[in-house]
């Protein structure tokens, strides 16, 4: 009888995993918290089948094996998911942080007290915790497509910025010919003409064919625009022209391939979405066009038990704010914990949606003067919007922005 239960208490296992690019650190932890095997593994396929041998000895199945480790981003994570290990636990790393004194409050730390914490953090919390799922291929070339354009995006703008810095110094009059900087005849005009002398020099008609050939959509601002390359400027040093014209010219080529490669991904992943069986859902709503509805799927992903309330789709994207309170001392502040790509998918598509929502528009109205900026009053339409979308997402149906009026009057009318 003893023995049954020491194999019972065998049979279900956590495993804490402090990886790293070479080496993984392993600490098995049976149900009593007491660590039954620790390893040091490779990053290889050969330190990968140690591992799944290692569950084997300890007479365990993949299935009985609880994972945790700090981030899905890894090998490892796709051989544990292919072998049957269904139950993976990706920990927030501030959990893990935030934990270090459970045992040592010295402040002392090694890999392998890491790898045991984890193993401890799955074991003790893993009612407060949800396991890690990848989704359809679908959903991960949706998501892989989504992070590599919000990595695009932020390169345009750094380098755009850079530009934009170097014209200052040597070059102003180029920034104010055309609207905006990252548009391809902005950055043809400046490869074809990257000195203010050039510019100078150049006749209207000159200017007028290059325009055309660009396709200009605005003609009849083709005079404003030669006049403003025109105005008088301050003349910059030779020395400094011929020290940062190569760079100006170098940078518009990398722009201008950055902003290729964007449009060329937007393209792909449209076609992904259009695919997707809850396209229909996230593209009934209001605002969300090409770029933030697929976005906004990927972020809410397949599985519907993954939120059971909307305040946690909520509180991962940081759109709804934390309270604080400690006797009679009670404050409310910003959320900084939360997924930062995931806030600014949501806060666009709050801006986006009072130009094609009436009621975003009148709450945006209404809430204003309540709030301490912009971005405030915009994470609170958004976090309404996503209480909405969580709603839809859950019953699988479309937005309908008549019925959503019809039963917020309801709500609002007073009761008998």
């Amino acid at each position: 009888m003893r023995l049954c239960r020491a194999k019972e208490v065998l049979m279900l296992v956590y495993l804490g995993i402090d990886w790293s690019e070479q080496k993984h650190d392993l600490s098995f932890q049976n149900e009593l918290g007491a660590e039954i095997l620790h390893l040091r593994i490779p990053h290889s396929e050969n330190g990968f089948l140690t591992l799944n041998q290692s569950v084997a000895n300890l007479g365990a199945s993949p299935a009985e094996c609880m994972v945790g480790l700090e981030t899905a981003h890894n090998l490892l994570i796709d051989f544990l998911w292919a072998h049957g290990y269904t139950q993976i636990y990706v920990l927030p790393p501030n959990l893990v942080k935030s934990n270090q004194g459970r045992h040592r409050q010295s402040g002392a730390k090694d890999d392998r007290c890491d790898a045991a914490l984890i193993a401890e953090l799955v074991r003790t919390d893993r009612s407060h915790l949800y396991p890690w799922r990848p989704g359809s291929l679908l959903l991960q070339q949706m998501r892989a497509k989504v992070s590599y354009l919000y990595f695009l995006t932020r390169d345009i703008v750094q380098h755009t910025n850079r530009l934009r810095s170097i014209l200052l110094r040597y070059y102003p009059a180029a920034t104010q010919v055309f609207s905006a900087l990252d548009t391809k005849i902005c950055l043809d005009f400046i490869q074809a003409f990257p000195t203010p002398q050039q510019a100078a020099q150049l006749d209207f008609e000159t200017f007028s064919a290059f325009a055309r050939s660009h396709h200009y959509p605005q003609p009849k601002r083709l005079l404003l625009n030669y006049a403003r390359l025109q105005q008088p400027q301050p003349i910059p040093a030779a020395e400094t022209v011929q020290a940062f014209q190569d760079e100006a010219v170098q940078l518009c080529q990398l722009v201008k391939m950055l902003v290729q490669r964007k449009e060329e991904t937007l393209q792909e992943l449209d076609r992904l979405y259009q695919q997707h069986p809850d396209h229909v859902i996230f593209a009934s709503l209001p605002g969300l066009g090409a770029r933030l509805a697929p976005a906004i799927l990927v972020k809410f992903g397949e599985d519907r038990q993954r939120f059971p309330q909307p305040e946690l789709v909520q509180a991962l994207a940081g759109t709804c704010p934390i309270t604080i309170q400690s006797g009679k001392s009670k404050y409310v502040r910003f959320r900084q914990s939360c997924d930062h790509e995931f806030r600014h998918y949501v806060q666009q598509w709050a801006w986006h949606s009072l130009q094609h929502s009436s009621w975003a528009e009148a709450y945006y109205l209404r809430v204003r003067p309540n709030c301490r900026s912009d971005s405030h009053v915009l994470r609170c339409l958004g976090n309404r919007w996503l209480a909405i979308a969580w709603k839809l997402w859950v019953s699988e149906t479309p937005y309908d922005e008549t019925y959503h009026l019809r039963q917020h009057a309801l709500r609002l009318r007073p009761r008998a």
